[in-house]
């Protein structure tokens, strides 16, 4: 159970978790006693049973005899020689992650169990329906509902792919142990399979050697999609449809779509130079081409399964007028001598599935292994970012793809997966030929070997739903194709009607299918695979993951910049707010473009200049928000808006028609306590300016999205000020919208730790202010939290229902406001001293820095080579340049996880100290967002360890520094005692005893691995160039992180 876990409060039987752990452990000790030398084997042992022992001495608060066996551990760990503490690092960290696959599975086996779900559709609807709300209001309301959750590649995912993999593979045998009906054979296969992963596990090196490039994240991002939640969404869906159908009498329409998806891997520039405008392109056709992949590979076998000849007239039509333009097609080609081609092609294509479907012996709604799949997992179309030494093929050709593919002579005005990308090609006309006849001669040979494989062309009695779905995959099978083409900047010239550029052409014949189906009594068949084809495609669309654009707000000042002293008009960041604002708004209502083709700028200009091309391009059918970073002030909105506008009409001279799709919503992103408290205002000022707000009514449906951070503004001001001033700063940005009869949508940029937001899902958004949440939200899921939550299909359908109930109860039932203005008064107090505290220990303290330096591995992280972007924004060693990430990182490292709990214990104090005591119990009693502030903290103070934490201090810090860290100490003690005043809990974690029990049993395991990074650390301070040391060190790295169930 991770501290995001949605499990909170819920009991749980560890007794099949605990055979679970058993089994895996004693397989991976087999495992080792192979592998590993049998002396060092006795250390490992030795140094678990002392540290078992001490954890059990803490426990029972023993603490002097604690201490004793923990400086035993230390002294054994410091005896090591660097190749026994790098297995003892492996060791101890593969046994982790075993623990965690076993504990997710585990939350899995329960989920199967169970009679009743707290926070399910059936009951969030059943306590609706009771407390008042109709049954039409309930209805419509989850028909409405747009929740859409942002998968980022924010660098806090530790684990390697290849590694992901297998952990995946081991939760699925362990799935299949839990069988009753297993023979002692099927026993003995499944422990094999078992002993070869692990063995498979240990052999391989669990370190990345290379950083990712964003094409890698954005490659890891849809590998999420494909491996989990395209099976999880229809699962999903049916389960929403069938829980509203018996509450209310009435299905989910079958194209509603409660939740998308986006991402911004390849899109988040903000302080990443590897992601260019080139970038964001190849990984939108990237996830374009996966899109069409996975639904070629649907299509295929729903043909396989709509055999039947009874359908609608419609239907009917429909097939006869594509066998009609068939039949019309070879007569063209008779004089060619190529009819018998055709001929055998369309048979093929349209009568009879090229294969079976993948495991025939499975029902749809089973989870199939990806093995039986004949495409390769991500093999997707190559781009540049391939490294020297390691290139392959790289486009994926099928016979039928090339078959359809027949571009003589190809032009570039027509280059675009969504009607309208222009490319210039960088081929001569003999390298194009050249090109080309290395793809024919390619296929030499193919045609007479598919015969072999393919089934006897025969005249069969009509069958229309294959012969519409064939026509389906012939136009699917273009479409990947002609992306294949763009991808390696191949220009293509294909007629529209040939491919798929919308969902709803897509979507429109399937529809047709289903309609039939359901007119010909055959209900139950429509309700099916075809069923859950036509909800994936209204999910997912043909982009699969939509993506958002962010930079950073000086970045767009920079190109303006640069615009205005071409022209010769001033220089734009010089000016004041009103004269930037007047000049952006005359510019927007002309109608001529700003910048000039002859204008030379400056290399990073040109990058913000080619990205709202790039947009321009690709419209807003392939990309979501366009986010501005550390926005401040309205004319950060207005001058993305004026670019963005510049660049449409820039593409859209140059095409001779309109660009594809529309302009993209601006969403500006406020982070920092001072940005927060202006929110509201800049929104205001936004929406008075007359065109702004007609340009969001036309072409925005009348919606502002605004992000709010919660990273930064924890770095900033500590957790707990954060935490209210977000608060506040969503009820002014909802009163503003309100004012101007706007709605609007928060775009929350949560973390996975609670120092940067993180928690449970359905407990932030029921803490949320009351009207913040009105059927609209979306959310960041970052790093690790994208595996842990969406990583499995069950996991995911659970963690996706939460999300509709959560947002489904905001919106009908919204979170109570604090009861009395007393109550938001003494917050403010509160929050003062809080920040005040948080402040001078970790900004005004000129020793702080260094101390954080030297008590955690912050400075090493760099070498995990877990992100493409720096950990740095700017060139500076302060804490206010420092990323958010590595600042929690490096604390949740060190077991002190300092930046979710500085300052609160303070803040508490003050309260308690003034008389308020009774008020706050009141408080975390009636008031939402105060318990979950508080239940947040108690629970990390949980996780945190100050005899782990002081450990670090005494090994590695200065004896000058020292204090520094004694005094932190203190302040915990202080904390967790204040929280426990506020919250009545006896004991930490006293409302969620699972949580407790799980972290007790890392804890033999975790505090060696602690201990052992601060060996390697002290080793590696004083030899830094030594390779196995750094290694060593970023497999303990690994283990704690796989330990505390999070990073940053």
């Amino acid at each position: 159970m991770t501290d995001t876990t949605d499990d909170i409060a819920e009991e749980m039987s560890f007794q099949s978790f605990d055979d679970d752990c058993k089994l895996l452990g004693n397989l991976f000790n087999d495992v080792l006693q192979r592998e590993v030398d049998s002396t060092l084997m006795k250390k490992l042992e030795k140094i678990r049973i002392v540290a078992q022992s001490a954890c059990n001495m803490r426990l029972a608060e023993i603490e002097d005899s604690a201490e004793m066996l923990e400086k035993q551990v230390a002294a054994e760990m410091s005896q090591l020689t660097l190749e026994e503490a790098l297995t003892l690092a492996r060791a101890i960290s593969h046994y982790l992650n075993l623990m965690g696959i076993a504990e997710t599975h585990h939350r899995v086996r329960r989920l199967r169990s169970a009679t009743h779900l707290t926070r399910s559709c059936d009951d969030v609807f059943t306590q609706l329906l009771q407390s008042g709300v109709s049954a039409d209001q309930l209805y419509h309301t989850v028909c409405k509902q747009e929740v859409e959750i942002v998968l980022t590649a924010h660098p806090t995912q530790i684990n390697r792919r290849t590694l992901q993999y297998k952990h995946v593979r081991i939760s699925h045998l362990l799935d299949y142990n839990d069988r009753t009906d297993l023979t002692h054979e099927d026993r003995e296969m499944l422990i094999e399979d078992l002993v070869r992963e692990i063995t498979s596990i240990w052999q391989t090196d669990e370190l990345r050697r290379h950083k990712p490039t964003p094409v890698d994240e954005a490659r890891a991002g849809l590998n999420i999609v494909e491996q989990s939640l395209w099976k999880a969404v229809p699962h999903y869906l049916r389960r929403v449809s069938n829980s509203l159908k018996k509450h209310t009498g009435m299905p989910l329409p079958l194209t509603a779509t409660p939740i998308k998806f986006g991402s911004w891997m390849g899109g988040d520039r903000d302080g990443n130079p590897n992601v260019t405008a080139k970038v964001t392109r190849d990984v939108s056709l990237l996830s374009r081409w996966m899109a069409i992949d996975l639904y070629i590979r649907e299509v295929d076998s729903l043909r396989f399964e709509l055999s039947m000849t009874r359908c609608s007239d419609r239907l009917l039509k429909e097939a006869q007028d594509i066998l009609k333009a068939e039949n019309s097609l070879e007569d063209r080609h008779d004089s060619q001598g190529t009819r018998s081609q055709l001929k055998f092609s369309s048979q093929q294509s349209r009568s009879v599935p090229m294969q079976l479907p993948a495991s025939p012996d499975l029902p749809a709604c089973a989870d199939r292994d990806n093995d039986g799949s004949r495409y390769p997992k991500l093999e997707l179309p190559g781009t540049d970012y391939m490294r020297q030494g390691n290139r392959g093929p790289s486009i994926p050709i099928s016979p039928a793809s090339h078959r359809s593919t027949q571009n003589g002579n190809a032009s570039a005005s027509n280059a675009s997966p969504s009607s309208g990308m222009q490319r210039v090609p960088s081929f001569s006309s003999v390298q194009l030929t050249a090109q080309r006849k290395k793809f024919a001669e390619s296929m030499i040979g193919r045609s007479s070997f598919h015969k072999l494989l393919e089934p006897t062309p025969v005249q069969p009695a009509i069958a229309p739903y294959r012969i519409v779905l064939g026509n389906v995959k012939d136009k699917l099978l273009k479409t990947r194709r002609r992306l294949e083409l763009l991808l390696e900047d191949i220009p293509c010239e294909t007629d529209p009607w040939d491919h798929f550029e919308t969902a709803d052409q897509l979507l429109e014949p399937l529809l047709l299918c289903y309609d039939s189906l359901q007119s010909c009594g055959s209900g139950f068949l429509a309700d099916g695979r075809l069923a859950d084809l036509i909800r994936r495609v209204s999910t997912f669309g043909m982009v699969l993951i939509k993506l958002d654009l962010r930079q950073e707000s000086g970045r767009h000042a920079e190109a303006l910049d640069a615009i205005t002293k071409f022209l010769d008009i001033g220089t734009y960041s010089e000016w004041d707010e009103e004269k930037k604002l007047e000049f952006l708004t005359r510019e927007l209502k002309g109608k001529r473009p700003l910048i000039p083709s002859s204008i030379e700028v400056p290399p990073e200009v040109k990058e913000v200049l080619d990205t709202f091309r790039v947009a321009a391009e690709l419209g807003s059918d392939s990309l979501g928000a366009y986010v501005i970073s550390m926005a401040s002030n309205a004319s950060d909105v207005l001058a993305v808006e004026l670019l963005q506008k510049d660049a449409r009409l820039s593409v859209s001279g140059e095409l001779g028609r309109p660009c594809p799709g529309g302009t993209l919503r601006v969403a500006p992103l406020f982070e920092t306590v001072k940005d927060l408290r202006e929110a509201g205002s800049v929104i205001r000022k936004l929406l008075s300016i007359d065109w702004y707000k007609e340009h969001v009514i036309k072409n925005h449906n009348g919606h502002q999205e605004v992000m709010v951070g919660y990273s930064d503004s924890g770095k900033d001001a500590g957790r707990f000020t954060a935490a209210w001033e977000l608060y506040k700063a969503q009820e002014d940005v909802v009163s503003a919208c309100n004012e101007f009869g706007i709605k609007v949508t928060l775009f929350h940029g949560r973390g996975g730790s609670v120092g940067r937001g993180g928690g449970p899902t359905y407990l932030a958004i029921q803490s949320q202010p009351p009207g913040s949440v009105m059927g609209t939200l979306r959310s960041t899921e970052q790093g690790e939290m994208v595996q842990a939550k969406f990583g499995l299909p069950n996991t995911a359908v659970r963690q996706l229902e939460i999300y509709t109930t959560a947002v489904l109860l905001a919106t009908l039932r919204p979170p109570l406001p604090p009861r009395e203005l007393k109550w938001r008064s003494l917050m403010e107090e509160i929050s003062k001293v809080s920040c005040q505290n948080y402040r001078s220990t970790v900004y005004e303290n000129p020793e702080f820095i260094t101390y954080f330096q030297e008590a955690t591995p912050q400075a090493e992280l760099g070498y995990l080579n877990i992100g493409s972007r720096p950990t740095r924004r700017k060139a500076s060693t302060g804490i206010g340049h420092l990323r958010a990430i590595p600042w929690v990182f490096a604390w949740t490292q060190t077991r002190f996880v300092l930046p979710a709990w500085l300052g609160v214990g303070a803040g508490l104090q003050y309260a308690c100290e003034k008389g308020h005591t009774e008020d706050l119990k009141a408080m975390y009693q009636e008031w939402p967002f105060f318990q979950s502030t508080i239940d947040l903290i108690e629970m990390i103070i949980g996780k945190a360890d100050a005899s782990i934490a002081k450990h670090y201090d005494e090994v590695l810090v200065s004896e000058s520094r020292q204090k520094i860290g004694d005094d932190l100490r203190k302040e915990l003690s202080s904390t967790e005692k204040y929280v426990l005043v506020v919250s009545g809990h006896d004991k930490l974690s006293d409302n969620n005893k699972s949580l407790r029990r799980l972290i007790e049993g890392r804890l033999p395991y975790l505090n060696p691995m602690n201990m052992l990074q601060v060996e390697i650390l002290k080793r590696l301070r004083r030899d830094d160039d030594n390779v196995k040391l750094r290694d060593a060190l970023l497999i303990t790295i690994n283990g704690i992180a796989a330990g505390m169930r999070n990073t940053g």
